[in-house]
């Protein structure tokens, strides 16, 4: 791809307020960046939930710095996870939905899978993360939903900068957490490809009915696991890059039957029920709730376990930790998003490009170089990470060391640093002058330039003032045409036309 040669890290000089302003280690960091699936702005405690205890991940509020106005790449995962790897909005991004793609059929046991299966590609004439990383001599790992290509495709973890991978290939699989197999790819064992690895206690069951809660190989804790016996082998004499992409709390709402689970059926003794779904892998429960408040705490589990584990190393001062979501909060499976939100400060849900289905949680700590306990209303989307992860590495050419010659300026990036607003130097924090997102899948495109917000449905626009109406209720659009085809010109300048998705412009 033409990619230039790795400059030494650089580091920001020293300002005269030490209280609030950090400086850059003179040593590479090491690199975790949990991403969770389908978690909403307001299911954490520190983002104001009252039904579910989360003492880790506020814990690492408190000792970070908390984004009040973060956003995903998009209202879905796949085309969200896309944003986050290549530093691309949806208007750039080769892969804009969840573009599927399963052929073929295998069988373990009684029960039938798919022989092909996996999400539509990312391009690889476009760097992603993990090979900037690798560039940069660190060791990389993804643990959880890949999502960035079906399996056997051009864009596999193994052909993308990935040295160990454990998980799924195709998000379409990660719908069961109980499932017939998981994928794994390891260099330093010696694998040229990724592979399937059976879940051999599993597959004695059958897929669906009630055989299925017979099945003793969670996915997660598996994921998790293996997550951290990579973290525990490593040592501090080369830099590591670790993607921990879990699937919690995504549907379906099933778990191990252990204290956690039996903690909120007791809080939540009158709950719903939920029957399946006809056609989909969400299998029935009668707890939904219970099942879902368990699955949040399941995950700051792993995030306490985590930071116990760096700091046992003595690896926690030197290593960046990120905790985030792919979009907003789901109801598939029988998940009621509604319970755990009831004050409705963001409408919309996963789908929608309101600021419900894109607005996520997003907290770095980084003790000793981030300071602590701060809030910050700077808005940042996805495609902002790569950028800002350049530029702790003193890559502040980014953009002309890995855009492709080929392509030329074709080869977008999309994002801004937000290391000054890590830092404590917000007075540095250049701004966006817009953000963007599009989804084709429910024809819906986004534009938030300051406190406007136009979104654009199946060719409509309407408008928003965030600043006085943040639950986006009163569209103003007639009362301000001019902002409206400002807005809409945006909408024209950004977006690209992708035979494989589509959308409607205004």
């Amino acid at each position: 791809m033409g990619l230039l040669c790795i400059h030494p890290i650089c580091g920001y000089a020293q300002t005269e307020n030490t209280d609030t302003m950090t400086r850059l280690p003179s040593a590479k960091p090491n690199i975790i960046f949990i991403l969770c699936d389908d978690m909403g702005w307001g299911d954490l405690g520190c983002y104001g939930q009252r039904y579910i205890e989360t003492p880790n991940i506020d814990r690492m509020a408190r000792e970070g710095i908390q984004f009040m106005q973060a956003y995903a790449g998009s209202p879905v995962s796949a085309p969200s996870r896309a944003s986050l790897m290549t530093g691309q909005h949806t208007g750039h991004c080769a892969v804009r939905g969840n573009k599927e793609y399963r052929r073929g059929e295998v069988y373990y046991g009684v029960n039938r899978d798919f022989a092909r299966v996996g999400q539509h590609p990312l391009d690889t004439a476009h760097v992603v993360l993990p090979e900037i990383m690798k560039l940069n001599g660190y060791t990389t790992a993804q643990f959880g939903k890949w999502a960035g290509g079906y399996e056997g495709s051009v864009s596999t973890p193994d052909k993308r900068g990935v040295d160990e991978f454990y998980g799924y290939i195709c998000q379409f699989e990660a719908h069961a957490y109980y499932p017939n197999f998981l994928n794994k790819y390891s260099a330093s064992e010696g694998d040229t490809t990724v592979t399937r690895e059976v879940m051999d206690e599993n597959v004695r069951h059958a897929f669906f009915g009630e055989d299925y809660y017979h099945r003793t190989q969670y996915s997660a804790d598996i994921i998790h696991r293996r997550a951290m016996e990579w973290l525990d082998r490593q040592n501090g004499r080369q830099p590591f890059f670790g993607l921990f992409t879990y699937t919690i709390p995504h549907a379906e709402l099933v778990q191990p039957a252990d204290s956690l689970l039996a903690f909120y059926k007791e809080r939540f003794s009158e709950d719903r029920s939920f029957r399946g779904q006809d056609g989909s892998w969400y299998h029935a429960t009668p707890n939904v709730h219970a099942q879902f408040a368990a699955m949040i705490s399941r995950l700051d589990k792993y995030v306490g376990e985590i930071m116990a584990k760096l700091e046992e190393k003595g690896l926690a001062g030197n290593t960046l930790l990120f905790f985030t979501s792919d979009n907003g909060p789901h109801e598939e499976g029988g998940a009621d998003p509604t319970f755990f939100n009831r004050d409705g400060v963001l409408r919309g849900l996963k789908r929608s490009c309101h600021e419900g289905g894109i607005r996520i949680p997003f907290i770095v700590r980084w003790p000793g170089h981030v300071p602590a306990a701060r809030r910050t209303d700077q808005p940042i989307a996805f495609y902002d990470v790569m950028p800002t992860l350049c530029d702790i590495l003193g890559q502040h050419d980014y953009v002309s060391r890995y855009r492709n010659p080929r392509l030329g300026q074709r080869d977008h990036f999309d994002g801004i640093s937000f290391l000054p607003t890590l830092m404590g130097r917000e007075q540095e924090q250049q701004a966006h002058e817009h953000l963007y997102w599009e989804f084709g899948e429910t024809d819906q495109i986004a534009v938030r330039q300051g406190d406007w917000k136009l979104i654009v449905k199946h060719g409509r626009s309407e408008l928003y003032d965030l600043s006085s109406d943040v639950h986006e209720d009163h569209d103003v659009a007639a009362e301000n045409p001019d902002k409206v085809r400002e807005l809409i010109g945006i909408v024209y300048q950004e977006h690209e036309d992708n035979p494989h998705f589509r959308v409607t412009l205004p």
